[in-house]
């Protein structure tokens, strides 16, 4: 967690809802969780290269990637601002 500028107290303990539509883009968000690209300045980016075959073995349809990676892509770009925001606060 140190890598990407966060600590314990990032994370909330407070349950939170899902809603259905946007499940797999959750467990595609999670399951990539060990493929974020990093350098000098932390995290960058997810690697996309692997984000095909990762939704392949969770289950998600190629169908539905399109939506979902465009979700996926929303959550990438609110995590790494929060990455930027623990950073900046140091």
């Amino acid at each position: 967690m140190a890598v990407f500028g966060l600590c314990l107290d990032d994370i909330s303990e407070a349950a939170f809802e899902v809603w259905p539509c946007c499940w797999d883009a959750v467990r595609l968000f999670e399951a990539m969780s060990t493929q974020w690209r990093v350098g000098m300045g932390g995290a960058t980016g997810l690697d996309y290269g692997v984000v095909r075959d990762v939704a392949r073995l969770i289950g998600i349809k190629t169908k539905a990637l399109l939506d979902t990676f465009a979700d996926l892509r929303a959550m990438e770009a609110e995590a790494l601002a929060v990455m930027a925001e623990s950073r900046d606060a140091r």
